[in-house]
């Protein structure tokens, strides 16, 4: 038997986590790499606002709220619930978000929650407003069952999607209210399926950068100029070759990639061998478009030990409707960049910064600006009471086992966590799968997942608070 049960902390998400999670949505709080003005602005602080209501309608009994700030940084909130149990946890998550373009695919508003049976769809659904209400359900859940909990400091951000350049500061300012920890829990990972519940093994690491080219003072005729003034999106093609292999998508550049290794490797073959292909339909791909990679498991290691590269913004350039026979003066290129959880993010955002602006075709104006660099993790293997407490878990929950899985995303909170606390048990979970749309259009949180989550989360409190240290 499970401390907290699996339909009482379900009831409770429906009765007060589903209407948290509408009023989140609502507020459109951008990460403040989207929104330069997001002070003046102040849905991160209204974020912060709700988060901390939230808590204090749970009613737990001495619980202390932090509403941290820290000039010229994004806001953070540090909420301590005191617990009659042993030992102390560190639950993370994020109230930041991605820009959302609307109206999504059935017309709905991105920023108003709109419900398909077990299904929520919004922004900011499972990236990551759940992980508020997830860690109230399972405190929750083992009060109503008379469990005992350790004490929990969650802690909530708002600069995730942004890097995390804040988070460190935030970290310096409440080490020592916070103190040493046991457990440390982040809910912003998840898995390839939502059938089970997901440990994150590993995350890469994510390099951002702006790339700046010109040419010209201004627009020119091209049947004048073309051939003779050099493009802007030619030199930006040429410099993005001297990162990858434009066919193959080989990385070029050392410092960006890493050998996979063979426990890896491994644990891939074992998990594909188990479930089969991780990514057969899990993406909208259209008729004829064929995935990258030779097999299942090289996929799979693409995905999460693997460097990829992708153009996610571009300034400068026209319409189709509005575009003439004008040759552009200048480009601008936005570039994500992910890395290999064991690469050094700050000697890889050097060597991408210098590789693209040394010596520009033609003698072209680059200018490359960086973002902070993500650094990835790999994570170390759980103790037996900690690993066993999730599978309790997850098969109450989801009548499975929980597995482990590499994922191509980045939380650059677990390798400073990490570093903070070195010998302490980290586990990265959540919510997230392929099908989740996290940072895309339709952004769904599917509310049997999130349970899940929520009960494996309790029982690893559970179990944390009746060990004896």
């Amino acid at each position: 038997m499970t401390l907290a049960d699996p339909v009482w902390v379900r009831r409770w998400l429906e009765d007060h986590g589903v209407a948290f999670l509408e009023r989140f949505v609502a507020l459109n709080s951008l990460s403040p790499a989207f929104d330069p003005e997001w002070e003046r602005h102040g849905t991160l602080a209204a974020a912060i606002d709700l988060a901390a209501e939230t808590v204090e309608a749970a009613g737990f009994e001495g619980t202390e709220i932090v509403r941290q700030t820290i000039p010229g940084r994004s806001p953070a909130l540090a909420v301590r619930i005191p617990g009659r149990g042993h030992g102390t946890a560190l639950v993370y998550g994020h109230l930041d978000v991605q820009p959302a373009v609307g109206p999504w695919r059935d017309g709905s508003d991105p920023h108003r929650v709109v419900r398909h049976g077990e299904r929520l769809v919004g922004r900011g659904v499972v990236d990551d407003g759940y992980s508020v209400v997830a860690v109230l359900a399972a405190l929750e859940g083992l009060r109503a069952m008379g469990a005992d909990a350790p004490t929990v400091w969650a802690l909530f951000e708002t600069s995730e999607e942004s890097g995390s350049p804040d988070l460190d500061a935030h970290l310096d300012a409440l080490a020592p209210t916070i103190g040493p920890v046991d457990l440390v829990v982040c809910l912003d990972a998840g898995g390839l399926d939502t059938k089970r519940l997901w440990l994150t093994s590993s995350l890469r690491g994510n390099l951002v950068v702006v790339v700046d080219i010109a040419v010209l003072d201004h627009g020119i005729h091209s049947g004048e100029a073309g051939g003779v003034v050099p493009e802007t999106f030619r030199i930006l093609r040429a410099l993005l070759e001297r990162l990858e292999d434009p066919v193959t998508g080989d990385i070029r550049v050392d410092a960006l990639r890493s050998a996979v290794p063979e426990p890896v490797r491994e644990a891939a073959r074992a998990l594909v061998e188990a479930l089969g292909d991780p990514f057969a339909g899990a993406y909208p791909l259209l008729e004829g478009v064929r995935l990258e990679g030779a097999d299942p498991v090289e996929r799979l290691l693409r995905q999460s030990w693997g460097t990829a590269i992708a153009l996610t913004g571009i300034d400068g350039v026209p319409s189709v409707d509005t575009g003439g026979n004008v040759l552009r003066p200048s480009l601008t290129a936005k570039l994500s960049v992910r890395i290999p959880p064991d690469v050094d993010a700050v000697r890889a955002l050097d060597a991408l910064v210098a590789t693209l602006s040394a010596d520009p075709p033609n003698g072209a104006r680059v200018r490359v600006t960086p973002e902070a660099p993500a650094q990835g993790w790999a994570g170390a293997a759980l103790p037996d009471w900690l690993a066993d407490a999730l599978a309790r878990g997850s098969i109450a929950s989801f009548g499975e086992p929980p597995r482990s899985v590499g994922v191509g995303g980045s939380i650059p909170f677990l390798a400073s966590l990490g570093e903070r606390f070195p010998g302490v048990p980290i586990v990265a979970t959540g919510a997230l799968a392929p099908t989740s749309n996290a940072h895309g259009p339709d952004e769904v949180l599917e509310l049997p997942a999130a349970t899940g989550v929520a009960v494996s989360l309790a029982e690893a409190l559970g179990a944390l608070a009746q060990r004896s240290f």
